[in-house]
């Protein structure tokens, strides 16, 4: 008689074998829920307290909440004048919100904290299917302690919705490696490419970074034979394709005379922004307001401010504007800003580490560098589909492939950008510390441990220097928890109690850095062009242009622009769309002073004057009937007083109603656009407070629409009831387009009477006759 001997299961994470078991409850599910919580926590405590935060993409998804054809192509306003210089794929997401919960600073937010809650508990399920659940525990735990996921898993710019997508693509890669059925292994793929094909419409080419550590990491670690591996991804390349073509395609056959101007586009196509603008520009600088450097918009500042400032002395207006950014932002905060670090700073491998960034994503780079090179030493001979070291290689390449573009892409970057990183830096960490660990009966493995723990402690320290006024002893404190666990870990030999110990001390320690800087991000209101990470006073310190206290450059700007004025109005450019700022407020060097303190508390809103700054008009008053039809309860009063949008120089501030007469005149225009001002920013702010749409002439940066015959058709056919004068009636400066805002803003010089309604100058375009 035979007897048959099965042989046991070798320890660690095995294939799926493609047959269904039943649900054992793991001992780490409480540990996972209180996981969850804190991030929720972490990311929905006080949500509101940014208000609308992003003014630009808050219009956006508010005009997507009255008109479903501006909530599919992501439209600026609800009349389909113009769309944002993104796709929509975020703005559904915020639309629909507002559709259903009607629209707030609570349901613009919300879904952007839920989904900070879904990338957490989905790198924990990912690390957790090769590794173990401590280490998927770990990973989560690196997430919720990235300053820069706090910052914009509390914001409304796209990269939340980005990095869930990313996120979930990543899970299902790690899906597809651990099924040894071909077929089976080729749905997940395509689920991963569907994920990706959505990341493309959230934020276009920057979805797709993570692209080449998938396909590496299937094709030498997938369980089909190499053929059957080519196949597999040449079908989740398709999946890709179509889950980010069918919109691109619905787009363009959609009758450009039917739907919004592409906004950030120079000729009206996705395609533009895809190559361009969103594309290559981004990478190499020659496209798009941020080309030629990682610092100041543009590279060159003078060039660049000229070519979006027709007409008048720049230099004299810049030298009242400096004295102005001096009064408003102090000459520290000047130098601070000038400096360029809320922009990247200059390219290089130190990029990622530069005050800014280092702030937002850098406290664990190195720990996890050391995991990863550490643990695919330590998986040096297993088989070619071992689990950990795929997966070492899917969330290395995704650092490092990403890491590399953001370090030497020349042209618009942001150091928030950096929030892209989080998933492969927390993947790395647990599955790299957990490779490690079992190697822990080895001294060699101990010690890796030990480096892993030194590293982050080292970087902790460095960073907590660098801000020395934020609680000044951490550092020292976090050092020597690092230090100490690295010891414990050292002697620990065999004794796995001692082990287990030292890695609980180090990890407490290595994450309190980077913690503290998350808890107080999230603590703080971030509103303005670019929001920044830590607490009031270290983001002072940067030099930046976001909310929670980055108050030096933008005080420069905002005295900048009310230096500009000088009674000749004046727009200068400002990075991109991502920024989502508004102009700062101020006229003549003197009110660029008090400007440039509101943008030093709320971030550099912009560097131009009020949309239809004070001027040297006289007062007039606007038709009877207007003033007649102005309700008692001007500017909104009764609207969600969280609801802020940013300042709206000569317009709205941060509540959306600091001009309350003109935001009551628009509320009652009854026309399809209640008023014509120069750039998508202005605009916004507008929308937000009078809940009317707004037409932005030159969308986001000098967008060649509408011309001038075009404008007065519009008026003519009384579509149009005001024209709030903007800052030298030129373009919005930035990417260089043919913008032909200069030439309307003449015409209506030219053939209506200004009148001043509290800080603007508005033109009642009603009555016109071709």
């Amino acid at each position: 008689m035979t007897t048959i001997v099965t042989p046991p299961r070798p320890a660690g994470p095995q294939p799926e074998d493609g047959r269904r078991g039943r649900f054992v409850p793991s001992r780490h599910t409480a540990a996972l829920i209180v996981l969850l919580i804190a991030a929720a926590v972490m990311y929905l405590w006080n949500i509101t307290a940014s208000g609308y935060a992003n003014s630009f993409y808050a219009a956006a998804a508010q005009a997507g909440t009255k008109d479903w054809t501006a909530w599919f192509f992501g439209s600026l306003d609800s009349e389909n004048f113009i769309t944002v210089d993104k796709p929509p794929a975020a703005l559904w997401v915020m639309g629909l919100s507002g559709r259903i919960f009607g629209f707030s600073s609570a349901s613009l937010l919300i879904p952007q904290a839920l989904m900070g809650v879904g990338a957490v508990a989905t790198v924990y399920a990912a690390v957790k299917r090769v590794a173990s659940p401590t280490a998927g525990l770990l990973a989560g735990a690196v997430v919720v302690s990235t300053p820069a996921a706090a910052l914009m898993f509390k914001f409304n710019n796209p990269d939340a919705l980005l990095v869930l997508l990313m996120t979930l693509g990543g899970y299902f890669v790690v899906r597809s490696l651990q099924t040894e059925i071909g077929r089976r292994a080729a749905m997940w793929l395509a689920f991963a490419g569907v994920a990706l094909g959505f990341a493309f419409l959230t934020k276009m080419l920057q979805g797709l970074l993570v692209l080449p550590a998938f396909g590496l990491t299937y094709l030498i670690a997938g369980h089909s034979r190499f053929g059957a591996r080519v196949l597999h991804l040449l079908g989740a390349a398709a999946a890709l394709i179509v889950g980010a073509g069918w919109w691109v395609v619905v787009v363009t056959l959609w009758p450009a005379d039917a739907r919004p101007y592409i906004g950030g586009s120079t000729d009206n196509t996705v395609m533009d922004l895809v190559l361009g603008y969103n594309g290559l520009g981004r990478i190499f600088g020659n496209e798009g307001p941020g080309g030629g450097g990682g610092g100041m918009p543009g590279g060159d500042m003078a060039s660049d401010m000229a070519s979006g400032m027709p007409g008048g002395d720049v230099a004299g207006d810049m030298a009242g504007g400096a004295m102005g950014g001096m009064t408003g932002g102090g000459m520290g905060g000047m130098a601070g800003g000038a400096a360029g670090s809320s922009f990247g700073g200059s390219t290089g491998l130190d990029r990622l580490f530069g005050s800014e960034m280092g702030n937002q994503i850098s406290w664990l780079i190195p720990a996890a560098l050391v995991a990863l090179v550490l643990g695919l030493i330590a998986r040096g001979r297993a088989p070619r589909t071992d689990l950990l070291r795929a997966s070492l290689i899917l969330w290395g390449g995704w650092f490092i492939v990403s890491g590399l573009i953001f370090s030497y892409m020349s042209g618009t970057i942001h150091p928030y950008y950096t929030v892209a990183l989080t998933p492969g830096i927390a993947g790395m960490i647990g599955t790299g510390g957990y490779a490690l660990w079992i190697k822990r009966d080895l001294l060699w493995g101990r010690a890796a441990l030990a480096a892993m723990m030194l590293a982050s402690g080292v970087s902790a320290w460095v960073l907590l220097n660098r801000n020395a006024e934020w609680l000044p002893a951490l550092k020292w404190i976090l050092l020597v928890g690092t230090v100490v666990g690295a010891v414990l870990i050292l002697a620990a030999g065999r004794w796995r109690k001692l082990a287990a110990v030292a890695v609980l001390i180090g990890a407490i320690a290595g994450l309190g850095g980077g913690t503290s800087y998350a808890i107080a991000t999230s603590a703080s209101a971030h509103s303005g062009a670019i929001p920044s990470v830590g607490p009031a006073s270290a983001a002072s310190a940067a030099g930046g242009f976001g909310g929670g206290g980055m108050g030096g450059m933008g005080g420069m700007a905002g005295g900048m622009g009310g230096g500009m004025a000088g009674g000749t109005p004046g727009d200068a450019a400002l990075p991109d769309a991502d920024a989502g700022a508004v102009p700062g407020a101020g006229a003549g060097a003197g009110a660029g002073a008090g400007a440039g303190g509101m943008a030093g508390r709320q971030g550099m809103e912009g560097m131009g004057t009020p949309p239809g700054g004070a001027g040297e008009r006289p007062a007039r008053e606007l038709p009877a009937d207007a003033a007649a039809e102005a309700p008692a309860t001007a500017g909104g009063a009764d609207r969600d007083p969280a609801a802020g949008g940013g300042m709206a120089g000569g317009g709205t501030g941060r509540d959306g109603a600091s001009n309350d007469e003109l935001n009551a005149i628009l509320e009652t225009a009854g026309t399809r656009w209640s008023a014509a001002v120069n750039g998508s920013s202005t605009a916004a702010t507008y929308e937000l407070a009078t809940d009317t749409a707004v037409m932005a002439i030159g969308g986001w940066s000098s967008d060649p629409t509408p011309t001038l015959d075009e404008f007065i058709s519009y008026v003519a056919d009384d579509e149009v009831r005001y024209y709030i004068g903007s800052s030298r009636g030129g373009s919005t400066g930035g990417r260089g387009g043919d913008s032909t805002s200069s030439e309307i803003a003449a015409w209506v010089e030219e053939n209506f009477t200004a009148t001043t309604v509290g800080s603007a100058t508005v033109y009642d375009l009603s009555g016109y006759t071709a």
